[in-house]
């Protein structure tokens, strides 16, 4: 709560017109650590003003009031002190710089006056020799994403899903980054549901593969229902995966069908593809949960025929057993008269009735399958 009056304040427009919220950002940034900002610099008519050096972003701004055009911040992991300097610079909303800085935010669209303030899920598919039990199939990062008339400050949190060559694509396509700062927010929503695409490919080969599995023979030694681990494993993994992409159909249709000031008619029209492209990632991700599901289930009733199977084995032989135990326990008594012991051939007749009964009784259980 601290931090939420701390940058209430901070948002005042004196401070937002003097060179305060800049002395503030220059300040409270340790000079032996890496800054959080990973790139900033002007974009106008759809090209970089300058390359090198990297501007600060008070320089950046100051650039924008002088000539036009944009500044397009990127931070990485950015600490609530690195972050109030530049919150206050821009005059971000408080509630919209927590949910940055922490992170571990649910993919959303929020409007916080003349600012547009998305969350994205970023999902990294993780390569893996084999799937086991314990296999981490895709990690999760997030983008954040501030969108104002001038500007642009995207807020990255997670060792994958670098923005670096998505910018360098736009710098290639001056066209449409001359549309403005709604440009950069769209290549990033299509830049995030790009990455959708091809991990859910990846997610699909794996689950065939426990398809396949499933249904195979078992391997020599390996009993029925042994892959239920792995199975159990992947659901978790495309459960993330369904996290990450089903809250953000909401936004994602609000960008391509309400109109909005911050957004560009014509930069709206490729919000519709991205919106379109996340639906049918959607609808694969929600058919991998409902498969894994058909999955475990067969593999558990695959693990039940087989453990049928093994008692009929078992109360077939213990059928058989009971043959001889019942005969010789008759015989193991200790009675004076008791039939053919005196007579010479007794015994081998007795063991011959035994063996005669028990063939027969295996016989017709090997008939009927249950040996």
């Amino acid at each position: 709560m601290s931090m939420i009056r701390d940058l209430r304040a901070a948002v005042r427009p004196s401070l937002r017109k003097s060179n305060t919220a800049y002395s503030t950002y220059d300040s409270t940034r340790d000079p032996s650590a890496s800054s959080a900002v990973v790139d900033c610099a002007v974009y106008r008519d759809g090209r970089r003003v300058k390359d090198e050096p990297c501007l600060t972003p008070h320089e950046a701004m100051l650039e924008v009031r002088r000539g036009g055009g944009f500044a397009w911040i990127g931070l990485h992991e950015p600490t609530e002190a690195e972050f109030a300097g530049i919150a206050a610079e821009f005059g971000l909303h408080p509630l919209a710089v927590e949910d940055a800085v922490h992170a571990h935010q649910r993919p959303k669209l929020e409007r916080y006056d003349d600012t547009l303030f998305a969350v994205f899920k970023t999902i990294h598919y993780v390569e893996h020799a084999e799937l086991t039990a314990t296999s981490e199939v895709v990690e999760t990062g997030e983008v954040m994403c501030f969108t104002g008339r001038n500007f642009v400050i995207t807020v990255r949190h997670g060792g994958k899903g670098s923005l670096r060559a998505l910018r360098h694509r736009l710098e290639d396509d001056s066209e449409l980054l001359a549309k403005g700062p709604s440009s950069v927010l769209h290549a990033i929503a299509d830049h995030v549901v790009d990455g959708y695409i091809a991990v859910a490919a990846a997610v699909q080969d794996d689950i065939d593969e426990v398809e396949i599995d499933v249904f195979s023979a078992p391997a020599k030694g390996s009993p029925r229902g042994s892959d239920a681990g792995r199975i159990y494993q992947l659901k978790r993994e495309v459960l993330e995966f369904k996290r990450a992409v089903a809250p953000l159909l909401r936004p994602m249709q609000l960008l391509s069908e309400r109109p909005m000031r911050l957004v560009e008619p014509d930069v709206q029209k490729y919000f519709r593809d991205v919106a379109d492209h996340l639906a049918r990632v959607h609808e694969e991700v929600v058919g991998f949960d409902e498969l894994l599901n058909s999955i475990l289930q067969a593999n558990l009733a695959q693990a039940t025929v087989a453990q049928n199977e093994d008692m009929r084995k078992i109360t077939s032989w213990a059928a058989i057993i009971a043959v001889p135990t019942a005969v010789c326990g008759v015989y193991g008594m200790n009675f004076e008269h008791m039939p053919e012991l005196e007579w010479k051939y007794g015994y081998p007749m007795v063991l011959g009735g035994i063996a005669v009964v028990c063939l027969t009784i295996h016989r017709m259980l090997k008939r009927n399958g249950w040996l």
